[in-house]
């Protein structure tokens, strides 16, 4: 409830000043775009350097609260990095998200599962088929989002995968794993690191190519910087690590 409070409380201009890279940075041609997914179109923030040749892809999966400001600016950070970066809104099905984040969460949790999964693979053929990208592509998200990256990793051809914090997948399809992993988790966050063993034991009987790093008395959610709960040092600390593996997995 705490965490609801927060977040009821910083309207959109508090956050759109909390960005670390504004959409009107010079540095970035940043656009919202849309692609064909399983339930029609899909509503995405797209971000790139301007000037850029081709460029490796990566998606940005959205926390349980929608596609806000927040994860855009998570985009575009990425952009900056040397990427061209989507960030899709799940909720496009339903209209898209919504300013108030409880109706939001409400919306996320009569997502078709099945369905919401194949719209994030088709964001994996998007960026594979764009003009200025390279082929190849990596994913990241957090908290629900995690979740989903670990299923867009089960589902599709990407190279590289960043979950933080996320549900791992099912036992039985961790073999179908074909990316390289870098999995996130916080220390205090008992019901997702509960699925931790299984997870990793599978990871190795599949010889699944992985790293897990744990963040020292971070909670779930570290990584938001609008949140309460954000850890700043284990949140530029795993920030390093992903940009770092991006740049070994995609580049290379």
């Amino acid at each position: 409830m705490t965490i609801n409070i927060r977040f009821q409380l910083i309207k959109l201009e508090e956050l759109l000043m909390c960005a670390k890279v504004s959409e009107t940075d010079n540095r970035l041609d940043v656009m919202n775009i849309k692609y064909s997914g399983e339930t029609g179109d899909i509503h995405a923030h797209q971000a790139r350097p301007k000037g850029s040749g081709r460029l490796p892809g990566v998606i940005v999966i959205h926390e349980i609260w929608g596609l806000n400001s927040h994860i855009e600016d998570v985009a575009r950070r990425i952009a900056l990095e040397g990427f061209l970066v989507i960030a899709p809104n799940a909720l496009s099905p339903l209209g898209g998200t919504p300013d108030d984040l409880d109706e939001a969460r409400s919306m996320m949790q009569k997502l078709d599962s099945q369905k919401t999964i194949k719209n994030f693979v088709a964001a994996v053929k998007y960026l594979q088929t764009r003009p200025q990208s390279t082929g190849k592509v990596g994913v990241t998200g957090f908290c629900w989002g995690g979740g989903l990256t670990n299923q867009v990793a089960v589902n599709s051809d990407v190279q590289a995968a960043v979950p933080f914090y996320g549900m791992q997948p099912q036992p039985k399809d961790v073999s179908k794993i074909k990316a390289s992993l870098l999995v996130h988790y916080a220390e205090d966050d008992e019901r997702i690191n509960a699925g931790i063993p299984v997870f990793e034991a599978e990871l190795k009987k599949a010889d699944v190519d992985y790293e897990i790093h744990m963040y020292e008395g971070a909670k779930h959610g570290f990584f938001n910087d609008t949140s309460p709960r954000y850890h700043e040092a284990a949140s530029k600390l795993a920030w390093k690590r992903t940009i770092d593996f991006f740049n070994e997995k995609l580049k290379t």
